[in-house]
């Protein structure tokens, strides 16, 4: 059963059960298609970005050798950071949810992948791919929604402390990799429960600060030792570049399950759920970013969040191909396909987080029952 949370008007209340399992179907075939055309020219594709990211980041590297110069900062911090957000989006993301596991290149997959990021790749694809997409945007079960830190939905009880949330999420944006890293390691959880000493959290804990150190060893001490008198304007280059990063990576992220259009789900969503129904909410509780060629690859294609929520495991650069029969099947079930360009659904996005930092404004809106949606065949 699909239950969203509070609506004036219920979305899904015009399909019937047969109708969201026919959309699973179609959704079926879609994927079918992608896997047994899976090829060489996909192969390509990745290998390509793999090498044009190195090379880049080599080079930029090469180039704040010399930083102590303003246009060789300039541009080695430019193309270091473009260097940072490919390996993060279209690769280290992508590798890690095993869409390119089946090229069976031990160089470019899931098992042995460990990416720029401080978070280790074994943790982050345990609280994503196992928790976050099994359970996108049920209020109370996804922890990706809002990362603990954050009131998501007018549902949930406003406290005062909301009122600093807008400066969590800056703070948040700002040094994303080590919030995400808190999160993977379910930080918060434990620090609620004074369960600091449980052995499985402290072997975590010890393997984040294991990714930390080699990460800080390489970006903030050997690069800038190597560049001798350039040492204070190599470090400054590379905060700035993982900076950026953070913001783009959060920004990105942000704009796919945040903007309004969105819907969360309550906790019986997950109660029996069929194929069906978690397709129907995957494609509710996801949103897209439009733009051109070059933003679908800087977001890891995760522009294509509702196709990549969809197939979380199809290679990225097929999001949009597919994304035109995703949009149809949409209009042909009525039902609405979240889009927008990027300052709008990053402005959505922070504006959502900005009200429900309030409490409640007084508003007519009357819970969906779980018996008006069962009498409409979702049940």
């Amino acid at each position: 059963m699909t239950v969203i949370q509070k609506k004036a008007v219920n979305p899904i209340a015009h399909l019937s059960a047969e109708d969201i399992e026919i959309i699973g179907k179609e959704l079926d075939a879609i994927r079918d298609r992608v896997l047994a055309d899976r090829g060489e020219r996909d192969a390509r594709y990745i290998r390509k970005v793999v090498k044009t990211q190195r090379t880049l980041e080599m080079s930029s590297r090469a180039v704040l050798l010399f930083s102590l110069f303003p246009p060789a900062w300039i541009v080695g911090t430019a193309g270091l950071t473009v260097a940072k957000i490919l390996e993060n989006m279209e690769i280290g993301h992508n590798v890690l949810h095993g869409q390119w596991d089946w090229m069976r290149d031990p160089k470019i997959h899931s098992t042995t992948w460990e990416w720029d990021h401080v978070s280790p790749a074994d943790q982050w694809k345990q609280s994503h791919n196992e928790l976050h997409h099994r359970y996108t945007n049920v209020v109370g079960k996804d922890n990706d929604l809002g990362y603990g830190i954050m009131r998501v939905d007018e549902d949930q009880p406003w406290h005062p402390m909301h009122l600093g949330q807008p400066l969590w999420n800056l703070i948040n944006a700002m040094f994303f990799e080590y919030g995400i890293a808190a999160y993977d390691m379910e930080l918060g959880d434990h620090l609620k429960q004074r369960k600091l000493k449980d052995p499985k959290f402290r072997a975590k804990a010890r393997a984040v600060g294991r990714k930390i150190r080699r990460q800080v060893l390489k970006d903030y001490v050997v690069h800038p030792l190597l560049s001798g008198p350039s040492f204070l304007t190599t470090l400054a280059a590379t905060f700035t570049a993982n900076l950026l990063r953070n913001v783009w990576s959060h920004s990105v992220i942000m704009c796919g399950h945040f903007p309004n259009g969105v819907e969360t789900f309550e906790k019986t969503s997950i109660e029996g759920e069929t194929r069906g129904e978690w397709y129907l909410r995957q494609m509710l509780g996801s949103a897209n970013i439009s733009g051109s060629r070059l933003l679908h690859i800087m977001t890891g294609n995760l522009s294509y969040q509702i196709e990549h929520h969809l197939f979380p495991d199809l290679p990225s650069n097929r999001y949009q191909e597919i994304a035109p029969q995703v949009r149809a099947l949409f209009d042909r079930y009525g039902l609405h396909y979240t889009t927008g360009p990027l300052p709008k659904q990053v402005a959505s996005a922070w504006w959502k987080v900005i009200r429900l930092s309030l409490p409640n404004r007084n508003d007519s809106r009357q819970p969906v029952a779980p018996a008006a949606l069962a009498s409409s065949g979702t049940a």
